[in-house]
């Protein structure tokens, strides 16, 4: 997890002497001490155990963060947007999430000791900057938590005919996101990462298969069209490009995931896989489901398939929902845990005081995270408010910003420069939009939905739409 310097801003923080957690007696609170053999004998295990990532598994962690929710709605936003924009947006969205994903490994190589994205806005923005992308970075993770919450309370719905409230659903998935978040190194949850993979990837392909079978069963073509919706306004676009790039999130947890590998260097080869899985995965998914069903194609797409196929689709579906949801729990609480034990052994996790500060950590951040949930009860929009504040920084606009001013060298008008300066303007831009643009339709987007009646008040028992 930690080199044995690490710089926080111009400090160097170094693993030994370190803060005491135990005041012996005649020690001041807070002083500076040396460690004892115990001690240390706990930091080099805590090394270990945060230092033994490699490329794969890294890639294997990257599809745990990443492909989950993100492809559930991607038939919805091809309805809107149409088979061809929505081809298009979700290739190229698909390509530059890529490139950012590189942009911020160059940081991590160029600046070994920065450990989560913060450290890296630190070094662009100064104390402001950690500050506010701190806050960014633990309200976008604990937004995930609230979506893979509400996707578990739909799809425990789903499976029981709707046979209780919502709310009891609501908590059952927080707690089961709680447990599987419990393990606090990526290395321990590496494993389940195949797990998850091959449960979105059936809950899909059961989906695709079925509503492909009922549209050759029915005898007659969708109503899919190459291009938006005739009804589809600015709100309604927007909305669906949010949920495109939502897809594409996997770019904040990049930091925090590279800081446990053991060679650095090989990131890239993680990205490549990564991204060009994703795009596949989003492409076909958006494309086909939609083009099989049509306009009426639900979020999630699960729910298209009928009664029948929309259960057995959720039920395989579960490993993913509560995989993917529990990693982005473990990723803020190891920041936050990290950042209020800096200087102590305790951030380690390997003892009493470290667990039992974890365990709380957690805890909290799933009520947190159930709460959203309840408070913004439908899929599309949770996703839309999610990107539009936090995923257009993480993903488009701060690796943008990185390469100005912590990569680039030379002129960005050089002309070795300029094709690189022109692809890093385009990311900087299309995030700036979408943080306005997405903003606005979203809310908006829930003030119409209410207005009109459309879907449940917040913490009530009915369905989550």
């Amino acid at each position: 997890m930690m080199s044995d310097t690490k710089k926080d801003g111009d400090q160097a923080i170094a693993p030994s002497p370190a803060l005491s957690d135990q005041v012996s007696d005649g020690e001041t609170v807070g002083q500076v001490r040396e460690l004892t053999d115990v001690e240390k004998a706990q930091m080099q295990d805590g090394e270990a155990r945060f230092n033994r990532l490699g490329w794969k598994r890294l890639t294997v962690i990257l599809i745990v963060e990443a492909i989950a929710l993100g492809s559930l709605g991607m038939p919805a936003a091809f309805a809107t947007l149409g088979m061809i924009a929505g081809t298009i947006l979700c290739v190229g969205l698909g390509l530059l999430a890529i490139y950012s994903s590189f942009v911020i490994g160059q940081v991590k190589l160029k600046y070994p000791h920065v450990q989560h994205y913060a450290d890296a806005a630190r070094l662009m923005m100064g104390k402001f900057g950690y500050e506010l992308v701190s806050v960014m970075f633990v309200l976008q993770l604990v937004f995930l938590v609230g979506s893979h919450t509400l996707t578990g309370s739909i799809a425990f719905l789903n499976l029981s005919n709707y046979g209780t409230c919502s709310i009891i659903f609501g908590v059952v998935s927080a707690i089961i996101l709680f447990l599987l978040a419990l393990p606090p190194s990526f290395a321990e949850v590496a494993i389940l990462g195949y797990i998850d993979f091959a449960s979105i990837t059936l809950a899909i392909g059961v989906t695709i298969i079925a509503t492909g079978i009922q549209r050759s069963d029915a005898g007659m073509a969708s109503d899919w069209s190459a291009w938006p919706a005739k009804d589809a306004g600015f709100v309604d676009a927007f909305i669906a490009v949010t949920n495109i790039v939502f897809a594409y999130s996997f770019a904040i947890c990049q930091f925090s995931f590279m800081d446990e590998m053991h060679t650095p260097k090989d990131f890239v080869k993680s990205i490549w896989v990564l991204g060009i899985i994703e795009i596949v995965i989003y492409t076909l998914t958006g494309a086909l489901i939609y083009s099989f069903v049509g306009q009426d194609v639900k979020s999630p797409a699960l729910l298209s398939a009928g009664s029948l196929v929309s259960k057995i689709a959720f039920g395989v579906a579960l490993p993913v929902i509560f995989i993917s949801g529990s990693i982005n729990g473990t990723v803020a609480g190891r920041y936050i845990h990290g950042r209020v034990y800096r200087d102590s052994v305790t951030r380690y996790i390997n003892t009493s005081k470290g667990w039992i500060s974890w365990i709380v950590l957690i805890a909290f951040l799933t009520v947190f995270g159930w709460v959203l949930a309840e408070a913004i009860p439908f899929f599309s929009d949770l996703l839309a408010i999610s990107s539009s504040l936090f995923i257009s920084g993480f993903t488009f606009y701060l690796p943008a910003m990185m390469w100005f001013m912590l990569i680039r060298q030379g002129s960005p008008f050089s002309k070795e420069n300029l094709v690189w300066t022109g692809l890093n303007a385009l990311c900087f831009i299309i995030g700036i939009v979408i943080l306005v643009g997405g903003t606005y339709a979203s809310i908006q987007d829930i003030i119409d939905r209410y207005a009109a009646g459309e879907v449940r008040g917040a913490f009530s028992c009915s369905s989550p739409e």
